[in-house]
């Protein structure tokens, strides 16, 4: 079934190929390279260029049920290390040299990903299987592991299972494959099915089946609990961090303002240092929504904020560390469960795909009356009202089938305009496709 036709400037640029014959749960692209890993339940990673999207590599042999989660190791230089998270329970570190002792992101030529080789590259190289080494299995869960994640500096890998256990490892990086488990933590009463770390702190938060999201920090050589989440009426399928830099879009901003929008960007940073970056969840209940800490000088002197949701917006933590509230509630978009959503780091766009083959751009924007509010020296979020918009939606954009994951990637290909930071949106489906999508602004 082809695609119906895009709304808001969401076009199919090409399918991965060659397909796997089985269900991909996956699509993980590389923190440097054009290229990205997708899981499948043929047991298989696949690695796929994005210059010309052909397979490259195919990973074999680790693992003896379905793969389902895989997660690129960041800043490393000379290989490139995946690792894999399986049905099977256990969790394979797998590495690949690329091109020794060359400085980080020139390891393109090394895999045949720049100049002409890109273009006319017409059959897999079979020669890179023998390449990937299955370097160390990681044996711990006592179930399926549903999802894997490095923290930002890549020393720590997360990981969590249908046990409804989190495990954290620690990479030893001292030549030998060494890991060392940091922390179980074991409160989630579910299947856990999302880890992701902070973008800058060592801050993981977890989603399940269950229907909270809980946030985790090391205190004292102590990993533990500091908020739990709860809002959503269903399983906490995915959860995905917001940029440090992103800012909502100035559409909607009052005309006669006087403040350009360069200064209303500013103050909207100031007044979310304090805060951090927020997080974004998605759900059995058909919801997306926005989550964000209240710095602890305005966790008791605040009241209910901008906008609210009818749902008492306010979460108290279990522990007394931190204070989480709902920022927003995504216009319900939805017909069946939403299985995963993707922010943005360079544009700020939010995208989520589902059971119901559906995928939703959504963009937020400063409301009218945003301007009267920068009358004070550092305002409150509260005070830079947003609101999110619908600006793209692709109904059917896998045939019939469910589409299991979505990520935003550096745009590659040909077709990519010099100079410009072009994205596309890769999605991740039951009949075994992976599609990629330009977006247009």
């Amino acid at each position: 079934m082809t695609p119906a036709p895009a709304q808001g400037g969401l076009s199919l640029l090409s399918d991965l190929t060659p397909p796997s014959l089985e269900r991909t749960w996956f699509t993980a692209p590389h923190p440097t390279l054009p290229i990205v890993a997708t899981c499948s339940s043929d047991k298989t990673v696949r690695v796929y260029s994005l210059t010309n999207f052909r397979l490259l590599s195919t990973i074999t042999g680790g693992h003896k049920r379905s793969v389902r989660a895989c997660a690129w190791k960041p800043h490393v230089q000379g290989e490139s290390v995946l690792a894999t998270g399986s049905f099977d329970a256990t969790v394979g570190i797998w590495r690949r040299w690329d091109s020794y002792g060359r400085e980080e992101g020139a390891d393109s030529e090394a895999w045949g990903l720049t100049g002409e080789a890109v273009a006319d590259t017409n059959e897999t190289n079979g020669d890179e299987d023998e390449e990937w080494r299955f370097a160390v299995l990681l044996d711990g869960h006592d179930s399926e592991v549903k999802s894997v994640s490095w923290s930002a500096s890549g020393m720590l890998l997360a990981t969590c299972s249908r046990d409804k256990s989190i495990w954290i490892w620690e990479d030893l990086d001292d030549g030998d494959n060494n890991f060392e488990t940091v922390a179980v933590m074991q409160e989630h009463e579910g299947d856990v099915k999302s880890v992701a770390w902070h973008p800058t702190e060592e801050c993981l938060a977890s989603g399940s089946y269950d229907d909270t999201i809980r946030v985790w920090r090391e205190d004292l050589d102590d990993w533990g609990q500091v908020a739990c989440l709860k809002g959503h009426g269903g399983t906490v399928w995915f959860l995905d961090w917001e940029g440090v830099d992103t800012v909502p879009a100035t559409a909607g901003v009052e005309s006669e303002s006087e403040q350009p929008a360069t200064s209303l960007s500013t103050q909207w940073r100031e007044s979310r240092a304090l805060s951090g970056p927020r997080l974004a969840s998605c759900s059995d209940d058909r919801t997306v929504r926005i989550w964000r800490r209240l710095p602890k000088e305005h966790q008791q002197q605040e009241g209910p904020p901008f906008g609210g949701s009818g749902i008492p917006s306010i979460i108290r933590p279990t522990g007394t560390d931190e204070t989480w509230e709902e920022d927003a509630v995504l216009p319900r978009m939805h017909e069946l469960s939403v299985y995963a959503v993707a922010w943005s780091n360079r544009t700020g766009l939010l995208a989520s795909v589902g059971a119901d083959g559906r995928i939703v751009l959504y963009e937020e924007r400063f409301v009218g009356g945003t301007a009267q509010a920068m009358d004070t020296d550092t305002p409150s979020p509260r005070e830079l009202p947003t609101e999110w918009v619908v600006v793209g939606v692709v109904d059917g954009a896998h045939g019939i089938y469910e589409i299991n994951h979505v990520a935003w990637a550096k745009r590659a290909d040909r077709g990519r305009v010099e100079g410009k930071n072009e994205e596309v949106l890769v999605t991740t489906a039951d009949d075994g496709s992976v599609k990629v999508w330009t977006v247009g602004r």
